[in-house]
C-alpha cells in the first residue's frame, strides 16, 4: 500500500508486535484517531487481516533480525515517513527458577524485548531526529520488581527499561520524546498461554481477578501519551487493573 504524503497531514507511528495483544489494539486505536499507522510483526497473515479492518500498513518483519528491519526501512520509503515508534513486540518464556533456566528461553526473551527494541530504534533514529518524533517503549512492571520464576522475565524488562531511560537523556538534545509504558496484569489471547504453553495454565493467571486490563486499556493510554502536544512528556506510566496494588499484591476472588 502506498500513501501520497503531499495528500496526507496525518501523524504518522509505526507499532510493533502489531499481529495480537497490545501491539494490534493499538494500531485500532491510532487508527481510529486519524493516524497513518505501519502495523509489523512476523505473522503477515494476521497483519493482512488487520490493515483491511484499520486501514493499516502492513509490514511483516521480525525486528530481531536486522536483515527484516533493512527490508522494513525499504518499505517504509513509499511513504511520509514516521514520527513516532512504538516498541510493543516481546513476550516471556517460562517461569523456571535460575536453577532451571533453559537459555533457549532467556535468548528469546533478550531478542524479542531488548535485542528487538534496540534495533528498530536504532535503525528509525535518523529519521526521527528529523521529525523530532517520539519513541515509546512498551516494558513491564516486571521491570519494577522481580518475582519468583520470572528472573528471565525480569532480566529482560530491566534492559529494557534501562535502555529507554537512557535513550532519553541521549536524545533530549535531538528534540526527540521518550516515553515508557510499564503495564501490569493485563488480560490477552496470547501472553500468557504463550509464556506456559498450556491453555489451563495460562487460564488461572487470570482466574478470579475482577476486571484486569485489557489490551483495549493499555492501548487508550498509549494513544493519550502519543498525541499530547511534543513539549509534555510522561516519562514513565504504570498501568494496572485496580486488584492489583503491585506486583505481588492481586486480589482474587473466589
Amino acid at each position: 500500500m502506498t500513501i501520497d504524503a503531499s495528500t496526507s497531514k496525518s501523524r504518522s507511528a509505526l507499532v510493533t508486535g502489531a499481529s495480537s495483544g497490545i501491539g494490534q489494539a493499538i494500531v485500532r486505536a491510532l487508527c481510529a484517531d486519524g493516524w497513518i499507522v505501519y502495523a509489523v510483526a512476523r505473522r503477515a497473515e494476521r497483519l493482512h487481516a488487520l490493515a483491511e479492518e484499520t486501514g493499516a500498513v502492513p509490514l511483516a518483519a521480525d525486528v530481531s533480525v536486522q536483515s527484516d528491519i533493512d527490508e522494513l526501512l525499504a518499505g517504509l520509503q513509499e511513504g511520509p515517513g514516521v514520527d513516532t515508534l512504538v516498541n510493543c513486540a516481546g513476550g516471556a518464556r517460562g517461569t523456571d527458577y535460575l536453577a532451571e533456566a533453559k537459555d533457549a528461553d532467556w535468548e528469546f526473551m533478550f531478542q524479542a524485548n531488548v535485542m528487538g527494541t534496540m534495533r528498530l530504534t536504532r535503525a528509525l533514529l535518523p529519521q526521527l531526529r528529523a521529525t523530532q518524533g517520539t519513541i515509546l517503549n512498551v516494558t513491564s512492571t516486571a521491570a519494577l520488581a522481580s518475582y519468583e520464576g520470572g528472573s528471565g522475565y525480569n532480566a529482560a524488562k530491566s534492559a529494557q527499561r534501562a535502555l529507554t531511560q537512557a535513550l532519553r537523556l541521549e536524545e533530549v538534545e535531538h528534540g526527540i520524546r521518550v516515553i515508557e509504558v510499564l503495564p501490569g496484569l493485563v488480560q490477552t489471547e496470547e501472553f500468557a498461554l504463550r509464556r506456559l504453553g498450556d491453555a489451563s495454565a495460562a487460564a488461572k493467571v487470570y482466574a478470579g481477578v475482577d476486571e484486569p486490563l485489557l489490551a483495549e486499556d493499555v492501548a487508550e493510554v498509549i494513544r493519550y501519551a502519543v498525541s499530547l502536544p511534543h513539549h509534555v512528556n510522561l516519562d514513565e506510566i504504570v498501568i494496572r487493573p485496580q486488584a492489583q496494588a503491585a506486583n505481588h499484591k492481586l486480589v482474587r476472588k473466589h
